[in-house]
Formats: structure tokens, C-alpha cells, sequence
């Protein structure tokens, strides 16, 4: 789950992927090389999570990656190295091994002697990656993709059940009496990257933390970009705004487009027709052989020593944890079923009385939760599509309350549009030096300027 970076003296970071591969991240790693010493910064490339390892679990990936950083802190200090601030950037499912790795750092006391400094995902799916939508082709990508990949599919589908919690492990990890979002409230910065279309792995609901997509037809909306990041970066302030109904494209004129792409597009249905039946077989029997693996490794990983170190109490408050527990095993079968692609316009009688709700497309949270602050109380409400440009998806109540506790720590959003590849999860962070992917460039280098702070 875990090819990774970590950054120390004064800063770190740990990037993990998953099926990942360190190489993945090493235009990243180059590009934060070139602006920033070795004297300036140290860089770890965190291998313990690569390739198939990264069926084991998050926790299981977290814990592996914390050894690593620890062995490496405990290192540079014998070495006389003065560690100041600390970094930590996860991509794919590494944000999501990042986000469980901090809370154990942080309960191991290590935030009280480094500064933590930045913390920043790239198409990270915080939600899970179970699709909102209906249809056939969704309720098979929720059923079979939540079974074929051992411990971590479960996991991202929401499935799973987290040690004596009774509750998925993603809910856990955004629980604001959790260490996890303890950990997160001390970063200085908090940001993510977004694919807004085209990232088959993780869609924009999951990796920009949003009731919402306002990108399903581009055509219907502006969209506004930062001018030295153009056409790749939005502006965060105000990424997109639906057009005028005037503005927009005829019935007639989208059904003929649509009928023309569709027959420029009969000679790859008919190819994927022959190859989805053999790729699916194929598919099956690898995640069977991979599953069983990663089950051998975890038995292996659990009778490790030094694990006790990281067995901590992960909830600091069990007031509310009775009533969700009883919760638990509804979300978990709204989960394992497909809902409606939308929430209807009566649900927005769901929000608190007179509260005015977040614009759906905005692209930044301001919200920020000290570490002294009391966190954000549990309260499953689907957020309010009432005065929203645009309609909230039918994700589950457990959802809506990841978005919530997850915008009450604060993040700033950073929205990335990625035109010229139809693979814009490898393209965002440049995971292959080949053309196709220099917009991802213009992503990295905006996070250099924008998003990474010394």
C-alpha cells in the first residue's frame, strides 16, 4: 500500500500507493529534491508497502510505514541531525495509510518533539471508492471489487468491521475523538489534490471530500483556472459555476454528438467485449492468489515484535461510541447495495433549521480545529443540497459524516483538471516520464510553491 516519501530535518514526508512502486514517486521526490537540499531536507522513500503488499490493510501498511519512520527518526538523531518539522504527502491509498500512521506517531508523543508542518494527499479516496450511483455496472463494482481485494478492499468499500469497534475502519479514522483527526488538527497546512474527471481509481466525490460532482457533464459548467496554473489547476475560490441555461448545449445537438462518439466507439465495445470475460477471469484468479498471500502476511505481521507500540487506544472518547455502534450494521448494508444517483430535494429537510449550507462547489475549507479545541460532535445528517448550484449525491449517512468531521479539521482543496490522458490518477502526480503526463507537472509545481511550506 505504501511506496513512499518521508521528509525530516526540518521537515518529512511519507507518500504511499496502492499497488505501489517507490518509482512511482520519483518525479515528486526530484522536483522537492531540486528546490530543497539535502542540508535543507531528508528524504525517505518508504518501501515497506510495495506492490502486492498493499492487500494487507491500512493498518497493517500504517504500522509498517511507522516503523519505518520511526527507525529513521531514531537514526538521524544518534547521528546528531536536529529534527525540527515534519511532512507527510500520501498518494492513493497512501493517504489513507498516512492519515492512520500520524495518529500512531502522534500517540507515541513524537508531534511533541517535531513540528508537524504539512500534510497533503493526491488523489487519496478518504470516502472509500464505493460508487453512488445505480445500475448494474455499480452494484457489480460494489460487490466483486469489495471481495477481490483482501483486507484493503473491504476496507475501501466500507465493509470491514475495525478491531473491537464494530465500525469500518474509514469511519474510525474520521472520528473527531479519534487520534487520527487529533494528529490532523496539528498540521499547520492541511491539503489535498483532486482529479475533477478521468481517474478511474478514485473518483472526485472520494478525493476532494464532497457531497457533490460538479463535473459530470463539463459542458453544463464554467470552470475557472488559476492564471499560472492554467488550464490545470482551478481556482480554489471559485472553481465552477453552473452556465446559464442558455449557454448550454441543445437536446439536439448533445444527442448528436452523443450518437457520433458512440459509433467512433463501436470498435472498442466490441474489442472490450472479447476482452472483459478473459480479463475478468484473469482479474479473479490473481486477487484470489493475492488475497490468500496477504492473509499469510498478515498472520506473520501480527506476530511481530514491537506491535503492543502501536495497539493504543485510537478513540479518546467512548461517550458516543454505544449509539454508534448500534448504527454500524445499517451503514454497513447500505454500503453493500447501490443507492440513487442523487438525493431528492426533500432531503435537504435534513439540515439543521435555518443553517446555511456550504456551496456545494466550493473548492476550500476554513474550518480548522485546534489541538486543544473540542472536536466536532457525531452527527449523521446528509448534508443539504437546498441552496447548492449543484445536487448531493446519494452517498450513506456515514459518509456524509466522514465529509463533515473530515472539512471540520480544514482543508485547502486543490482541484486539478487533467485534459490530454484518460488516466488522470498516474497522470496527477507524473508516476510515468512519458508526455502525456507533463500536466501533472504543472500540479507538482504548484504544490512546490503553493502547497509545501519549509
Amino acid at each position: 500500500m505504501l511506496s513512499g516519501l518521508l521528509f525530516c530535518r526540518p521537515s518529512s514526508l511519507t507518500v504511499c500507493r496502492l499497488w505501489g512502486n517507490p518509482s512511482h514517486l520519483a518525479y515528486l521526490a526530484e522536483a522537492l529534491r531540486e528546490k530543497h537540499s539535502a542540508e535543507e531536507l531528508n528524504i525517505l522513500v518508504a518501501k515497506s508497502n510495495s506492490g502486492s503488499y498493499t492487500y494487507d490493510g491500512i493498518e497493517t501498511g500504517a504500522e509498517r510505514v511507522t516503523q519505518e519512520i520511526e527507525t529513521l527518526l531514531q537514526e538521524l538523531e544518534r547521528d546528531g541531525a536536529t529534527i525540527k518539522k515534519l511532512s507527510v504527502i500520501g498518494y492513493s491509498l497512501g493517504g489513507l495509510i498516512a492519515r492512520y500512521a500520524i495518529g500512531l506517531l502522534h500517540s507515541k508523543g513524537w508531534f511533541e518533539k517535531i513540528q508537524p508542518v504539512n500534510f497533503t494527499t493526491f488523489a487519496t479516496p478518504h470516502l472509500g471508492v464505493r460508487t453512488p450511483l445505480r445500475g448494474y455496472h455499480s452494484q457489480l463494482w460494489n460487490a466483486f471489487g469489495s471481495r477481490t481485494l483482501s483486507a484493503s478492499g473491504r476496507q475501501l468499500f466500507t465493509i470491514d468491521t475495525f478491531r473491537d469497534t464494530k465500525r469500518p475502519i474509514l469511519s474510525v479514522l474520521a472520528d473527531p475523538d479519534s487520534v487520527f483527526i487529533r494528529a490532523l488538527s496539528l498540521f499547520k497546512n492541511r491539503s489535498l489534490y483532486a482529479n475533477i474527471i478521468n481517474d478511474r481509481s478514485a473518483q472526485y466525490y472520494t478525493t476532494a471530500i464532497n457531497a457533490t460532482d460538479p463535473f459530470v457533464d463539463l459542458d453544463a459548467v464554467t470552470i475557472r483556472y488559476l492564471d499560472n496554473y492554467s488550464p490545470n489547476i482551478l481556482d480554489s475560490d471559485h472553481p465552477v459555476a453552473p452556465k446559464p441555461a442558455q449557454d448550454q448545449q441543445s437536446l439536439y445537438t448533445r444527442l448528436s454528438s452523443s450518437s457520433q462518439g458512440l459509433l467512433y466507439r463501436v470498435p472498442l465495445y466490441t474489442a472490450l467485449a472479447t476482452l472483459i470475460p478473459v480479463a475478468t477471469i484473469a482479474w479473479t484468479i490473481n486477487s484470489g492468489i493475492q488475497s490468500f498471500r496477504s492473509s499469510k502476511r498478515i498472520q506473520v505481521h501480527e506476530q511481530g515484535q514491537g506491535l503492543d507500540d502501536y495497539r493504543l487506544p485510537l478513540l479518546l472518547s467512548s461517550g458516543s461510541n454505544t449509539a454508534r455502534s448500534a448504527m454500524s450494521g445499517a451503514f454497513r448494508r447500505m454500503n453493500s447495495t447501490p443507492g440513487q444517483d442523487y438525493l431528492p430535494e426533500s432531503s435537504s429537510s435534513s439540515s439543521d433549521e435555518g443553517e446555511e449550507p456550504k456551496p456545494a462547489h466550493s473548492a476550500t475549507t476554513t474550518t480548522t480545529t485546534a489541538a486543544n479545541d473540542s472536536p466536532p460532535s457525531l452527527e449523521l445528517k446528509r448534508t443539504s443540497s437546498r441552496k447548492a448550484d449543484f445536487p448531493t449525491l446519494a452517498l450513506s449517512d456515514e459518509q456524509f459524516a466522514m465529509i463533515r468531521h473530515l472539512d471540520a479539521v480544514g482543508w485547502t482543496k486543490h482541484l486539478v483538471h487533467i485534459h490530454n490522458v484518460a488516466h488522470s490518477h498516474a497522470a496527477i502526480i507524473v508516476r510515468v516520464r512519458k508526455p502525456g503526463f507533463d500536466e501533472g507537472k504543472v500540479v507538482v509545481r504548484h504544490w512546490l510553491e503553493e502547497g509545501f511550506e519549509m
